[in-house]
């Protein structure tokens, strides 16, 4: 039997899982490798940090197959000559062919304090620890929040709408928020934020975190919470793989989501070389093009000449749960219409993952 290892229940390999395993060859088999045995909606975690959706909200079950083994366990290492994932209670897990989608975590860019004194909503772990620190805060509590992307947006928007009794501190490192887009939509995110008292503290430059205290530049803030969302970088795992990387830690792959030199091995997601930011939808193209990959070496096939371009539809985020805002083929779209179009989407997911 051909194995096919999974690493990480991502957007990336749930795609691959949901096309592959309906029309299986008999001589392959599929085993995930996650910490947990469910896939859960990364980019929801904002609300569930929040508070404003409850945990099953944002899992969904894995797919069920006769020949699908999931693995629960940590990942220690990638041994990628030996072609075997090692797991931190000791256990091996042998592959023929892998597909490593183990995603990202949070970049500290070095600022000191950063990792020790701040949450993160990296990981459906810690956004409910996140979560539990933010409920408790007593009213008149100030959060801060580094970072002003599209986490960072979406989470004091929804933490807004949870708990009107905080003082929310956004700090974006750009002159105006999502500064590489139109500047209406940077207005319209600005105003909602501006109307539910939310303080956005532009041009900005965290340079250390302490318990209670943020500095930004040289100014000094009391705080009670600080949350992270100022940059991601690519697992420990990942990071330590003996194989060509970029310069923010990414995979380097050849045309066919290939690691060159080992070409048995496939990586999908944040942690891969590619001329997009990472996002979920990258994730599933890219996984689209691997499983057509995957299928011609089963089927010992000649891969194609070129693969095609991955074309991304654009973003949408929400601001609380009744406005948002969307960026689709360059155009900018505000207000209701645009959360209900991504509740929507959120919704086809769900559906289409069971």
């Amino acid at each position: 039997m051909k194995k096919l290892v999974l690493l990480g229940a991502g957007y990336g390999n749930m795609r691959i899982m949901n096309r592959i395993l309906g029309n299986l060859p008999a001589d392959v088999e599929v085993t995930l490798v996650d910490r947990t045995a469910f896939h859960s909606l990364k980019t929801e975690f904002y609300a569930l940090a929040s508070g404003t959706v409850p945990d099953s909200d944002v899992r969904v079950a894995l797919p069920a197959h006769e020949r699908l083994k999931v693995v629960e366990g940590e990942i220690a290492a990638i041994e990628i000559d030996e072609r075997c994932i090692l797991l931190t209670d000791g256990r091996k897990v042998a592959y023929d062919q892998l597909v490593i989608g183990l995603g990202c975590e949070d970049n500290y860019h070095s600022v000191p304090g950063a990792a020790e004194h701040t949450f993160s909503i990296q990981t459906i772990g810690q956004s409910r620890e996140t979560y539990k620190k933010l409920l408790n805060l007593n009213s008149g509590a100030t959060v801060a929040i580094v970072g002003a992307g599209l986490s960072g947006i979406e989470l004091a928007s929804e933490l807004r709408e949870s708990r009107s009794d905080l003082n929310i501190k956004l700090f974006d490192r750009g002159p105006r928020i999502l500064r590489d887009f139109p500047e209406r939509l940077s207005n319209y995110i600005k105003t909602w934020f501006d109307k539910n008292d939310v303080d956005v503290i532009a041009s900005s430059n965290i340079t250390k975190v302490e318990g209670n205290r943020i500095y930004n530049h040289e100014d000094q803030m009391e705080v009670d919470a600080v949350v992270w969302t100022a940059g991601i970088q690519p697992t420990k795992v990942v990071r330590e793989l003996d194989v060509e990387k970029d310069k923010s830690h990414r995979v380097v792959l050849n045309q066919y989501h290939q690691i060159p030199g080992h070409e048995e091995v496939y990586a999908v997601g944040d942690i891969a070389s590619l001329p997009h930011a990472p996002s979920a939808q990258l994730a599933e193209g890219q996984a689209e093009q691997i499983v057509t990959v995957l299928r011609h070496t089963w089927n010992d096939e000649k891969l194609p000449e070129t693969m095609p371009d991955i074309k991304l539809k654009g973003f949408m985020g929400s601001l609380g749960k009744k406005q948002g805002f969307a960026y689709l083929a360059d155009r900018t779209v505000t207000g209701r219409i645009a959360r209900l179009l991504k509740s929507g989407v959120l919704w086809m997911y769900k559906w289409h993952n069971g």
